[in-house]
């Protein structure tokens, strides 16, 4: 079984903001694979699930907020009884990155990411990343805050499915076990 971990804010407001490309792009590998997400209240989070190469895929959507994700991660690989560093990959939103920029790793700091650090705390830092860029100039002009719950400009959402479908790509690796640690601009 692996886990395919978005960070992200639960609730219709939340829906096209910055902070909430991780979901973006688990609700679009759940459309693709025809599968709906189901409330799982005893992991504070909406899951869906497929096989894929006879295993089991776990997409999920904590319903905690984004700064409190590490307790679903927590209970999911605790009740699972998964290895953070080999089952488990999070997708999130990375500052420090243009948008079309994305990059994996295998494990590693938390970068001043909250929900990265709050996944760090419950299930340690060796886990699979994948960090979508967010970065615009509006960030240099805004504080963190609204910038990263403020929803994508109508330039920006053009290109989201081109962002979305490479992270694909890399969420395929991971379930593949061919994860790389690299770099993309796409």
């Amino acid at each position: 079984m692996k886990i395919i971990f978005a960070q992200g804010n639960p609730g219709q407001q939340y829906q096209m903001t910055r902070h909430n490309i991780g979901f973006m792009a688990v609700d679009e590998i759940a459309r693709t694979e025809q599968v709906d997400f189901s409330k799982k209240p005893k992991f504070h989070a909406d899951i869906a699930e497929f096989s894929a190469g006879g295993e089991k895929i776990l997409l999920v959507k904590p319903t905690t907020f984004y700064n409190e994700t590490g307790q679903s991660a927590r209970l999911l690989i605790d009740f699972y009884k998964l290895k953070p560093e080999e089952d488990f990959l999070v997708i999130h939103d990375d500052l420090a990155l243009p948008l079309g920029t994305i990059r994996t790793r295998e494990k590693g700091s938390d970068a001043g990411n909250n929900g990265v650090k709050s996944l760090n705390a419950h299930i340690g830092q060796a886990h699979k990343r994948i960090r979508i860029g967010i970065y615009s100039e509006l960030r240099d002009r805004v504080h963190d805050a609204d910038f990263v719950l403020g929803s994508f400009a109508p330039p920006e959402r053009e290109k989201l499915p081109a962002i979305i479908q490479q992270a694909r790509v890399f969420v395929d690796a991971f379930i593949d076990e061919s994860f790389p640690s690299t770099k993309v601009t796409v």
